[in-house]
């Protein structure tokens, strides 16, 4: 699966440039309705079934905050969407994004196993993916 898809999309659009008021004085900001996005790769993973195959490997962007750990967060994910395996990256003010270097968890499902792979170059890290999926095939 591709990471970075977004959760949430605005529920509206619009043509045309929204504008700031015409009015003088009129800072305020446009309300903009969110709307959830299908969930991808559960769908995935439900049409699969009960096949063994494909593997499917989800990715996960988990930040930690007051009720869980990044760790957490992504074996709770694992757990909810049903894949096989799940990267998680550690996103945060001056992590993952815009980098040349990452670090990743890897989660096995039915596995209490992390293997953590970084900080590396990308190529380095799907390797690591690569070379976990060949375990399960």
């Amino acid at each position: 699966m591709a990471a970075a898809v977004a959760d949430f999309r605005p529920a509206d659009y619009v043509d045309t440039k929204i504008k700031k008021g015409m009015a003088p004085g009129d800072d305020s900001a446009p309300e903009i309705r969110l709307v959830r996005n299908p969930d991808i790769l559960a769908e995935l993973v439900r049409h699969r079934g009960d096949a063994a195959g494909p593997v499917i490997v989800g990715f996960a962007a988990e930040t930690g905050d007051a009720k869980a750990s990044v760790l957490e967060h992504g074996r709770a994910k694992l757990e909810r969407k049903g894949c096989d395996v799940l990267v998680v990256n550690e996103v945060g003010s001056d992590r993952t994004f815009g980098k040349d270097e990452n670090t990743v968890h890897l989660l096995l499902q039915g596995s209490s196993r992390v293997e953590d792979v970084g900080p590396a170059d990308k190529r380095v890290i799907a390797d690591a993916i690569w070379d976990l999926v060949e375990t399960l095939v």
